[in-house]
């Protein structure tokens, strides 16, 4: 398994299951080991102070604004 998103990009969340996650924009920190078989990522909010742990499957790519 390989990690989809590089440190610094740009994500939206899939928050259909977590609902105490900020809408809007996060940026991916750092990648994390796989746990469990799952890939995990560091994230920031742009409207939250703290980072979250989301699994590669919650996230998803900004589209490039043209």
């Amino acid at each position: 398994m390989s990690h989809t998103f590089k440190v610094g990009q740009r994500v939206t969340m899939d928050r259909s299951k977590i609902f105490s996650s900020a809408p809007g924009t996060y940026i991916i920190v750092a990648a994390l080991p796989e746990s469990g078989g799952r890939l995990q990522y560091r994230i920031k909010s742009e409207l939250e102070k703290h980072e979250r742990v989301a699994e590669q499957s919650q996230l998803h790519p900004m589209l490039e604004e043209v």
